[in-house]
């Protein structure tokens, strides 16, 4: 049912994405998005990287009169989407940490004075009740989430500030929800739904299918020969690209052997200074390496259409993962290739990382006191505060924390608060607690062996990966631009699936 304060179609869509954004048409399922967030309608969008999710919600903010508050995770995504929006006309802020005292009075000043049209915010920037007040002040047409994974524990980028976030709509109004993702399974698509109570959302979806990505999958046995393999990829490939690695070390390594034989290559990883990330991510931006050997740190919200190629030296953790990052590849519709070095020793990192995800019993308890121990201040305790008296690492607290939080031991409130609701559980009701990790470490057990079959199968890349994110598959059964594909081809004499 259409609500009665819903918006009629917008006739004038073409003139605003011609005289905005500079686009001559639009993009698959970018109209139908729009066109439900005008009917008032809670809307999830499912589009692959590089397809145009953002425009969705920046035309329907332009057709709306009041405002469209953008939730987004990462503060230089939201900086380069407010800069954008800008130079091309549209009054857009962006509110988060890194705004100095004069640039916050200037943001909340465009607010209340009705000249932003969108407002985006960080998930803890949304929990200040003082911010929410002051969004309170205009009308809230559409609120938006991002990356809206990040909403579902089945996700693959998990963020306990955002199970905040339908509490955040229901203080600003209720307005209809946009939620968008690039990457989400079936599951996934129904936790996100759940999570953020889009009880009779329309859903658009517009499949995983990149036509010019190309895939392939290069063998490798032991570190001489993958990097000998990648130094000869990187010379027969034209452009520039990214080289994911699962390491900081391995990354500062692959980034100097790369040098050493004469190419232009950088490294990115969240242990550089700030200032040494932003020239390195300058750098890379404007086309002065062939390509930035990079953790998964470096990626999320680069707008650089022209990336070439991808390159995996390690196995992904998960397809969501892989797919979110080779997928930043030919966002600008030429020819781009997705490629990963596979050695099976690989493998026996991946449990490494995997095995220290997981809280133990002892860290369920030690977590449990550490809230104990503040829970009698007049108000609950933010993240600091508990690390502050905590034996737990900070990332091992956040774990058990998300454990908590989806459990109903802990509430995750205004103002990034973590407030204990069972300060009298037992050792062995924890111990029950942890066993829904047991089954968490299973799932992943089984995503890594996904991901293990991705690089071990023997048929067509693009069909496995549209079959495990539940798509509809290729009507060919080949895509005729990945590695298995292409080697049928030449052994077939047959030209199939092109795109």
């Amino acid at each position: 049912m259409v609500p009665q304060d819903a918006h009629a179609p917008d006739d004038n869509l073409p003139e605003r994405i011609r005289d905005y954004f500079g686009f001559r048409k639009f993009r698959p399922g970018q109209v139908e998005a729009v066109n439900s967030a005008l009917q008032r309608r809670d809307t999830l969008v499912v589009m692959p990287t590089g397809s145009g999710k953002s425009l969705c919600f920046q035309l329907s903010a332009l057709a709306l009169d009041g405002v469209t508050v953008v939730v987004s995770p990462l503060i230089a995504l939201m900086k380069d989407q407010v800069d954008h929006l800008f130079n091309n006309g549209v009054w857009a802020v962006g509110m988060n940490s890194t705004l100095t005292a004069a640039e916050q009075v200037a943001a909340e000043r465009d607010i209340t004075a009705g000249r932003a049209v969108i407002v985006y915010s960080t998930p803890e920037r949304l929990a200040d009740p003082r911010f929410r007040a002051l969004l309170k002040t205009r009308k809230i047409e559409l609120f938006v989430v991002d990356e809206a994974h990040c909403v579902s524990q089945w996700g693959h980028d998990f963020r306990p500030d955002y199970l905040a976030l339908r509490e955040a709509v229901d203080d600003l109004g209720s307005p209809p929800v946009m939620a968008l993702t690039a990457t989400a399974t079936p599951d996934v698509v129904d936790d996100i739904l759940a999570q953020l109570r889009m009880t009779d959302a329309e859903v658009v979806h517009t499949g995983f299918y990149r036509p010019n990505l190309e895939l392939n999958v290069v063998r490798a046995r032991g570190e001489a020969e993958k990097r000998a393999l990648l130094l000869e990829r990187l010379q027969q490939t034209e452009g520039t690209g990214i080289i994911y690695s699962a390491t900081v070390k391995v990354v500062e390594e692959v980034a100097e052997f790369l040098k050493s034989a004469g190419l232009a290559v950088g490294a990115y990883h969240g242990r550089l200074s700030p200032r040494r990330r932003a020239e390195a991510q300058d750098r890379f931006m404007a086309g002065d390496f062939k390509a930035l050997a990079a953790t998964n740190a470096f990626g999320l919200g680069i707008d650089k259409p022209d990336i070439r190629f991808v390159l995996h030296y390690h196995l992904p953790a998960t397809t969501e993962a892989f797919y979110q990052e080779f997928g930043r590849a030919g966002r600008d519709g030429d020819r781009a290739c997705g490629a990963l070095l596979y050695d099976p020793a690989d493998c026996k990192l991946l449990r490494f990382f995997q095995a220290k995800s997981y809280p133990s019993g002892a860290d369920l308890a030690n977590a449990h006191h550490t809230l104990k121990r503040l829970h009698d201040r007049p108000q609950p305790p933010t993240l600091p505060e508990i690390l502050a008296i905590s034996p737990l690492s900070t990332g091992r607290m956040k774990v058990c924390l998300s454990l908590f939080t989806a459990r109903g031991v802990v509430h995750y409130e205004t103002g990034g608060r973590y407030r204990l609701l069972r300060p009298d559980m037992t050792r062995d009701e924890l111990a029950r607690a942890g066993l829904s990790y047991r089954d968490r470490q299973e799932r992943d057990l089984r995503r890594q062996q996904e991901m293990v079959g991705y690089a071990e199968g023997r048929g067509c890349r693009w069909q496995t990966l549209l079959a495990y994110f539940g798509g509809d598959g290729l009507p060919d059964q080949r895509c005729g631009h990945c590695d298995h594909c292409q080697r049928w081809e030449r052994q077939s004499g047959t030209k199939q699936g092109e795109p």
